[in-house]
């Protein structure tokens, strides 16, 4: 970008969601809750204990059933629930049993971080599709379009009206608003992801030093549903203690005063990465206003010294080859085991008479 990095964060998951941040991390195991859960039953038994009643064989795949099976049983929603879903993957029409802890739990469906699992979802659905083999984005696909109209004017359609934004007075509350600036890690079952904002601190009206490398995460990334379950919380317990930590990495640094909507807030605005406008700002496009020279002056930002985390590299290859060897390793290695052996048997016999017809490198023992 003209104007340095930006992503979605959490600031953005708060307007654009309304979802809060502070919380429990959304976690646990994925189907053996009788072995990880104190109370748990077996997955299917305590699937007909919730509902009352379970789905047809023709309903399941191993762990997920049939969204069709759930409105053809249990009806339309309620009047004034949104059908809307965070979590969906690329099937679209199914649903994991990993869920049935937390509905068995209503009444603290409250007390998770949902606003940093729903980002920690969508930022693994984006590199995901970054492969070239996948074809189709997955995840709260809402969160990524709002996000582009609002930060983005110049990409929204003609015609779309100036919608006020209505945000939940809870996700304002300071214990909230406080994680805006937090570096830590967001965790949604086996999905580990970083939040990284010392690295677009202009979406915060903060002025950007030179950023951190950004954290190599590849072996998370890695990290899916096959392979057994386990408890996360224990498997990938680094991260999940950072996440306790998350009020001990939470960034201060300068904030450059909003000096109105003018030409040359206009201006400072596109150079610097100003992204929060005001009202009357919401479908301007700045980019092509120039920049006077006062516009570029700006003094170095301050991020104070952090924990660095240490980079998680995937290096399964590597070491895996370094085990087992390549073909043309393990040919020389045989080649030099072969020498030994004939420089031990040449020692026993006294050495190969002179003139003799040595036995050819490779050539079996008579």
């Amino acid at each position: 970008m003209l104007f340095g990095e930006c992503t979605i964060t959490f600031q953005d998951v708060a307007y654009q969601l309304g979802l809060p941040v502070d919380g429990r991390y959304v976690s646990g195991c994925l189907t053996d809750f009788h072995v990880y859960i104190e109370g748990g039953r077996q997955a299917w038994q305590w699937f007909h204990e919730l509902p009352g009643v379970l789905p047809p064989a023709n309903q399941i795949q191993k762990f997920v059933v049939n969204c069709t099976w759930f409105r053809e049983t249990f009806g339309e929603c309620p009047e004034g629930a949104d059908e809307e879903t965070l979590f969906a993957d690329k099937s679209g029409n199914r649903i994991h049993i990993r869920w049935l802890p937390f509905v068995a739990r209503l009444e603290e469906m409250g007390g998770y971080s949902w606003g940093s699992a729903a980002l920690a979802w969508l930022y693994r659905c984006m590199c995901r599709v970054a492969n070239r083999h996948v074809v189709k984005l997955a995840g709260p696909l809402q969160l990524l379009q709002s996000w582009i109209f609002w930060r983005f004017p110049g990409f929204r359609p003609a015609g779309t009206p100036d919608v006020l934004q209505v945000v939940h007075p809870e996700v304002l509350e300071p214990r909230h608003m406080m994680l805006w600036w937090c570096v830590t890690s967001l965790i949604y079952f086996a999905v580990v992801e970083w939040h990284q904002v010392d690295r677009v601190l202009p979406q915060f009206s903060g002025v950007q030093p030179p950023p951190h490398p950004a954290l190599n995460i590849d072996f998370l990334m890695s990290m899916d549903e096959r392979g057994g379950d386990r408890w996360l919380p224990s498997h990938l317990q680094h991260w999940h203690l950072h996440w306790e930590t998350r009020a001990d990495h939470v960034l201060r640094f300068d904030v450059v005063d909003d000096p109105g909507p003018s030409h040359e807030f206009l201006a400072w605005w596109h150079q610097h990465g100003k992204r929060f406008l005001s009202r009357e700002l919401y479908l301007g496009d700045p980019r092509g206003i120039p920049i006077p020279v006062e516009g570029t002056q700006r003094g170095a930002g301050r991020v104070p010294d952090m924990d660095r985390v240490d980079d998680v590299p995937d290096r399964r290859r590597v070491e895996r080859r370094a085990r087992v060897g390549t073909r043309r390793s393990q040919r020389d290695w045989r080649w030099l085991d072969q020498a030994m052996e004939e420089g031990d048997e040449a020692g026993r016999d006294g050495g190969r008479r002179r003139g003799g017809r040595g036995r050819r490198r490779g050539a079996a023992p008579r």
